[in-house]
C-alpha cells in the first residue's frame, strides 16, 4: 500500500470519536450553565442588598424631616414613590428581583423610632454576618434573611 492509498482510506472521524467529543462538549456546557445560575443568584442578592440600603437611606432622610420614621401602615409598595414632607426620596420603590416587596416593620406605628427592613437572600453572603438576627418587630431575621435596622 502506498502513502497516497493510506491517506484516501483514513479521511474523517469514526463514530466513537465523534460521540466522545460531543459528550465532552455537553459536560462542559452543563458545568457552565450551573456556574451561570450561581452567578445569577449572587447578582439578585447584590441588588437586594443595594435596594435595602437605598430604602434605609431614604428613611433616614424622612427621619430628619419628620423626627420619626414612616409608619409601617404608610410604607410604599413597589413601584410607588417614597417621600415625606413633600420631598420624594425614591421615585419608584424597588421590588425584590424575584417579585414582591421588601419586608418593613416599625417599633410603634403611631410614633416609629426604630424600624427593620428585611429581604431573603438566595446564596450564602458575608452581609449576613453583620445584620440583625432574631425577631424584630414581628419579622423573623434568622439567616438567610438579611435585616437592616438602625
Amino acid at each position: 500500500m502506498t502513502i497516497n492509498q493510506k491517506l484516501k482510506t483514513n479521511k474523517g472521524f469514526t463514530l466513537v470519536e465523534l460521540l466522545v467529543v460531543i459528550t465532552i462538549i455537553g459536560i462542559l456546557a452543563s458545568v457552565v450553565l450551573v456556574s451561570l445560575n450561581s452567578a445569577r443568584g449572587k447578582a439578585r442578592d447584590a441588588k437586594r442588598l443595594g435596594d435595602v440600603r437605598q430604602i434605609a437611606l431614604a428613611l433616614e432622610f424622612c427621619y430628619n424631616d419628620l423626627g420619626k420614621y414612616l409608619p409601617a401602615s404608610t410604607f410604599p409598595v413597589a413601584g410607588t414613590p417614597l417621600g415625606c414632607s413633600g420631598t420624594i426620596y425614591i421615585s419608584n420603590m424597588p421590588s425584590d428581583p424575584s417579585g414582591g416587596d421588601y419586608f418593613f416593620a416599625v417599633d410603634n406605628d403611631s410614633n416609629p423610632q426604630k424600624y427593620v427592613i428585611a429581604t431573603k437572600l438566595e446564596t450564602p453572603n458575608t452581609a449576613l454576618n453583620a445584620d440583625k438576627d432574631g425577631t424584630a418587630y414581628g419579622i423573623d431575621c434568622e439567616d438567610p434573611v438579611y435585616c437592616l435596622s438602625p
